[in-house]
């Protein structure tokens, strides 16, 4: 493997979002992203969707010209420290590129980023199952947290609509 370069997302170019949607599809197409392809409409406008959402980034690993990692994440707001958060809302790593820093070098680019933003925290949601994520994420600094010892960790929960 050679050596990780770490790109930001461009959603204005065509070929940065084809690399974008191709990994998530491959994600997606994983059991931990669902086992499902991407439909065709979201392929279609995940780009210009994003480009439209103010707080959206998306970075790129790449092996030399190969994409081989994805992280998207989302700038939020902590209402108890005001300032600015970054969400890490995917990470994806391609099976022949597991195990090689993939996801920790996108996490640094991240953290990096978000630190020149003056963010006060990243957060993210971990499939309680992805044992492999949740120990990379571990490793990486994150853990649960709670506000009162006594009323337990924070749970993420959703409502589809």
């Amino acid at each position: 493997m050679t050596p990780l370069t770490i790109k930001t997302v461009d959603y204005h170019h065509p070929k940065e979002v084809e690399a974008m949607v191709g990994l998530l599809d491959a994600y997606a197409r994983d059991p931990m992203g669902g086992g499902t392809p991407l439909a065709e409409p979201v392929k279609r406008g995940l780009g210009p969707a994003l480009a439209n959402e103010p707080g959206a980034l998306s970075l790129i690993a790449y092996d030399g010209a190969q994409p081989v990692g994805l992280l998207n994440a989302f700038r939020g707001f902590s209402t108890f420290q005001c300032k600015p958060l970054m969400n890490v809302h995917d990470v994806v790593v391609l099976s022949s590129h597991r195990g090689r820093g993939v996801s920790m070098a996108l996490l640094e680019a991240l953290e990096r980023q978000a630190r020149a933003m003056g963010c006060a925290k990243l957060t993210l949601e971990v499939l309680e199952g992805n044992s492999v994520a949740r120990n990379a994420y571990r490793k990486f600094g994150f853990a649960g947290y709670e506000l009162d010892p006594a009323m337990g960790q924070a749970q993420f929960w959703q409502k589809v609509l």
